[in-house]
Order: structure tokens, then sequence, then C-alpha cells
């Protein structure tokens, strides 16, 4: 990377970022690499949300969860497995040494840019101060990156309940787990617990789960984990949380019934993590309800020398739309290459069991954009025809009726967050039907049903139908 970047600041830095985690170490290395001088303020340690508390731990816990099925599905094909037992304290502390690995990792990347690390919390003085502990440094430009934090309801007996975080980190597996939430962090870690033998409970205040994505997905996917085992009950809230002499938790639900489980886990979203930055005092403008901060294309808040990236602006929260906001911070600053970020036809995956995958529009949004045609497939995957697992994939495309551009794609499945990507490069490039088509399928594959797909639904709306 070039030095491209020609100092001329008055400033101890050119940039200060605070927050280590993906959004702020992508820019600041970057910043750094192009010549910049500059420092991350960093709470804790180096690697944020999705490395310490997030993607990586929560995925390397469903991939130890995944073998249970393995070691059952292997029969099926001939596998005959002794008895098999799991040490969830074993996962825990491989999982450990993985994230400390990763921990240094991320030090290192930004200590080769050049990237200073002050250890402590950042608070912004003013437009061009930051303090950290008793220190105060100074920067031309400061990044805010500090993420989010999982948010608790003013439930009675809330201060009993764990999050996300500590569901990573349980000293043992529980035996029974409330999770109150319908969200893709809610429904991961049902899949986890469940599949390592927990007993389950999700309740939902919605109909449905998954608040937002495609309603074909959210039906099929709540009726395959609730084949799984996992109680799901809907349209319910906790009414108030209380232990129980023997260790448990009671838990009051509005339909008058009680719970009684081990654990509870509260996963009903994320805040931006705003509070005690400074960031009104200094002039940054911050949503009054969420408290994320505002910010135009360019990353750029209300103040013109602070810009804020991630799950802090509260735009698209994932890791790889963090990255990319910082990218293009990066760019534009400090290597005279104006990008900004589009945050339409972003892949997501949920990493629940069967997964899913999912780019562009729900049926209900492009819907509402005009007519369109529904391509829809429901089969059982090869793998299980041996296993004798009954477990179903599902598959959607969303075609616009006139130009027949292909505005979604959706499944619900083995492998679908892997399938997901090739297809959001197709999406987002705004590939047709006929050119799906085309396209020749990989068999015998699940993949090849998003290119095979020839039977449209018909249309429910009957003013609608041709």
């Amino acid at each position: 990377m070039s030095g491209s970047f020609q100092r001329t600041t008055r400033y101890d830095y050119d940039l200060i970022t605070i927050g280590a985690g993906s959004g702020g170490v992508r820019a600041s290395r970057l910043a750094g690499g192009y010549g910049a001088k500059v420092a991350v303020v960093e709470e804790k340690a180096p690697g944020g949300t999705c490395v310490l508390r997030g993607c990586v731990p929560k995925k390397l816990l469903v991939y130890g969860a995944h073998f249970a099925e393995e070691m059952e599905d292997a029969r099926g094909y001939g596998w005959t497995i002794g008895e098999a037992s799991f040490d969830w304290g074993a996962l825990i502390a491989a999982k450990n040494t993985e994230l400390k690995r990763l921990e240094g990792v991320y030090e290192r990347i930004l200590r080769g840019s050049g990237v200073d690390i002050l250890q402590g919390r950042g608070v912004v003085v003013d437009p061009h101060t930051v303090q950290v502990g008793d220190k105060t440094y100074t920067a031309e430009r400061i990044l805010i990156a500090v993420g989010g934090w999982p948010s608790l309801p003013a439930v009675p007996g809330h201060e009993h309940v764990i999050t996300s975080n500590e569901a990573l980190d349980l000293p043992e597996l529980p035996a029974s787990i409330a999770i109150v939430g319908g969200g893709f962090i809610a429904l991961e870690f049902a899949g986890i617990f469940n599949a390592l033998g927990s007993d389950v409970t999700v309740i939902i205040r919605g109909d449905e789960v998954l608040r937002g994505f495609d309603q074909d997905v959210r039906s099929h996917l709540a009726h395959e984990m609730e084949r799984k085992g996992i109680r799901i009950r809907r349209e319910t809230r906790v009414q108030s949380i209380e232990p129980t002499a023997d260790g448990q938790y009671s838990v009051l639900l509005s339909t008058d019934e009680e719970l009684v489980v081990a654990k509870v886990m509260y996963a009903t979203g994320r805040a931006p993590n705003t509070r005690g930055l400074g960031l009104e005092a200094a002039g940054v403008e911050l949503d009054p309800k969420s408290g994320a901060i505002k910010v135009d294309e360019w990353s750029r808040t209300s103040v013109p020398s602070i810009w804020a990236v991630g799950d802090v602006t509260d735009r698209v929260n994932l890791t790889p739309v963090a990255l990319n906001e910082g990218r293009c911070f990066a760019e534009t600053e400090f290597n005279n290459n104006p990008l900004t970020m589009t945050h339409a036809n972003v892949p997501a995956a949920v990493f629940t069991q069967p997964p899913v995958g999912t780019v562009g529009l729900t049926e209900e949004q492009a819907r509402a954009r005009g007519p369109v045609d529904i391509y829809l497939s429901r089969f059982r995957p090869m793998k299980y025809t041996l296993s004798g697992r009954e477990e179903k994939t599902l598959m959607k495309l969303i075609v616009d009726r006139e130009t027949q551009v292909v505005l979604g794609a959706h499944m619900v499945g083995v492998d679908a967050p892997e399938i997901l990507q090739g297809f959001g490069v197709a999406v987002r490039a705004g590939l047709t039907k006929q050119q799906f088509d085309a396209c020749v399928g990989i068999h015998p594959t699940a993949a090849e049903e998003f290119v095979t797909m020839r039977d449209k639904l018909p249309d429910p709306s009957p003013e609608c139908s041709e």
C-alpha cells in the first residue's frame, strides 16, 4: 500500500478512531497505510463485537452443535459410531483460545500499519479532541466505530437474565433455557442450545420469527425449528422473572402460564453504543429514539470533522457492511479516491439450524413496488435421503414481471449462506431470470435449483392476474 497521504495537520493525529471493531480497524489500518498518523482507542480488546462477542464465537458454537446431527446422519451411510459425549467446557475453552489468537492478529494488523493503540474509554471532548483516561489527544478527523450493545427491556427481574455476551461463556450447558426474541441472534442460540441437548423455548411478541425477512422464509424456518423440538411461543410477552429455591428461574408469561428454566436469555435487539461518549455535547446529532449517530452517504456526522461507521449508525448492522463503510471512509479521506457504499442488495445469513441465506427484496417488499413473478421450491436435500432426516430446504426467487430482473433470492436449508453469497453477486448485478435460466446447474447440488426453477406460483391477487 502506498503512502499517498501528505500530512499537513497541526493536531496530534490525522485520525483518531474510537472503537477497534471491524469497521474501525479497517478504516484505521488503511488510513495508516496511506501515510496518515492514526490512533485507535479501545476500551477492551481489538476485534470488536464480531470477533469477540458475535459472528466468530457464535459460528464456532454453531459448528460444534452441528456434529450432533452429523453423527446421527452417519448411520444412514453405513457408519457405526460408539457412545458419544459432549463437553461444553472443552468447546468454550477451544473457542476462547481462537478468540485470543484473533485478538493478537488484529493488534498486529494495526501496529503493522503504524497505528497507535490507546487503551481505555474514549470520550469526545470537542470536534477535534478525544479524552482517554486522564489524557487528551487531538485529531483533524475523529471516527466513531463503537458498534452496538444488547438492550434489555425493563421487565421485573431483568437483572437475572443473560444476553448473547454471557451466553458465549456460560460455565456449563443449561438443561433448559427460555430465549426471549425472534431475531437472528435469538434463533441462532436456540439452534445451538437445542442441538447440544438443552430444552429450548423461544418467546416472541409477534406471530412469527425473523421479522423483516420474507414471509415464506419465516414460516419455513419456524416449522423446521419446531420439528427439531424447539418450542416457539408466539404473541407472548414476559411479565416477570423470579429466581426459584432450587436455583432456576420462574418466567411468568402474558398468557398467565409459568415456565421454570435453568437460564433466561434476552435477545430483543441491540442499541448503538453511544451513551457516555460526549457526542451530543460535541454537536453530533443522534437519533432521539435509538441513539444512533446520524450520518450522510459519506458517513459524515453533523460535525464536519467527525465520521461514524458500522452498527453505531444503525444502517445495515452487518460486519461486512462496517468493513466496507470503513474502507470507503479511508479511501475518500486519505487516498483521494472518493467512495460511498450502497446499502441495497446486501446479502445476509442467519446461522440457524437449518441456516438462512438471503439477498434483495422480500416478496412483500417487491409486491409493494409492482407486479412480480414468484418461483418457489421445497425439497428434501439429497444428503438426507439415506439418513432419513425429514428436514426440507426452501428456495425462492422474486422476479420483476415487466423487466424479468431478479429482485430477491432466499433460501432456508443446508449450505444456504454459502450458496447465497454467489447469488448475491447475480442480484447485485441486476441479472434477469432468463440469464439465471441460461446458466448450467452443477449437478447434483442444491444450488442448481436456483437456475432450474421454471414454474411460477399463481398470483395471489386476482386483480393482478393475467
